[in-house]
């Protein structure tokens, strides 16, 4: 747990969030949940329609899903096991495409020739891609509470933007993970210093008002009145409280068969928040 500067209520909102985002983080998780999303398959079944994933990493995937509350597993023997999404795992299908729907629209796509026009046009991307490469850019340590925290305060300074994100780190930390958040467009940099969110960084707000929701147990009905991501976000008040981290995303080596390994979708020339950096640029969507 990190020390914040936002409110108690935003922080502990904020804490759930970041614990989801942990739970879904690691590579494939999503695609092994998606894989369920129709019926309970058998440990055999799985492995056809993940190929790519060998006993060794679908196992435990298996194993940690399971104890997180999102699967269901029934054993009818040692060599019969069959796995289902359970109504918490049920519950997250919607949120998931809430997360597709950002991916989808903000996350750049390669571009491919189409034989039948010539034209050149997306290449389409499965939607647990979209959702893991989406999520590769929120979970990462300090993301979520630096977009939290700009979303609270608009534009700021990066001392000050640390100073409320992340009070118990040197104020310099936080120009490692801003950044990262500028290099795949979700913040930017003024001429000025003052750092905001991006266009595709306020767009945010739909993702992080259902995993608020979800994570809480509420209706994502109610998502709309998120505190911090509803049209207009509370500002703060000086209360200082905790919230739980993330561990960065770590991508798995992908066999002959598996798509490549994720990168960050945007293309552009990282331009650093840093001191030594320049000013940052807009980002482009898909």
């Amino acid at each position: 747990m990190a020390t914040t500067g936002l409110p108690e209520s935003i922080s502990s909102d904020l804490s759930r969030v970041t614990e989801s985002l942990q739970m879904l983080s690691p590579r494939w998780n999503v695609w092994v949940l998606l894989t369920m999303s129709e019926k309970p398959l058998r440990y055999r079944e799985l492995k056809s329609a993940l190929p790519w994933l060998p006993d060794g990493q679908l196992h435990p995937r298996l194993v940690r899903l399971t104890n997180s509350g999102l699967l269901d597993r029934t054993e009818y023997d040692a060599q019969d096991v069959l796995y289902g999404l359970s109504a918490r795992g049920r519950e997250l299908l919607p949120v998931l495409g809430v997360i597709a729907a950002w991916g989808a629209k903000h996350l750049e796509k390669e571009m491919v020739l189409d034989p039948a026009t010539g034209q050149r046009v997306p290449k389409a991307v499965p939607r647990a891609q979209d959702i893991e490469d989406a999520i590769a850019l929120i979970a990462p340590r300090q993301a979520t509470p630096i977009l939290w925290t700009l979303r609270v305060r608009g534009t700021s300074s990066p001392k000050a933007l640390a100073a409320t994100a992340m009070p118990d780190r040197h104020l310099t930390g936080v120009y490692a993970p801003l950044n990262r958040l500028a290099e795949d467009f979700l913040v930017t940099k003024d001429r000025e210093g003052r750092v905001e969110l991006t266009a595709a960084g306020r767009d945010l707000a739909p993702v992080y008002q259902a995993l608020s929701a979800w994570a809480a147990g509420t209706p994502l009905t109610e998502a709309v009145t998120h505190p911090v991501w509803a049209p207009t976000p509370t500002q703060p008040q000086d209360h200082p409280t905790k919230w739980a981290t993330t561990q960065p995303r770590i991508a798995a080596t992908p066999t002959p068969q598996a798509r490549p390994a994720w990168k960050r979708l945007f293309s552009h020339t990282p331009t650093a928040i840093g001191p030594a950096g320049g000013p940052g640029t807009g980002g482009r969507t898909r």
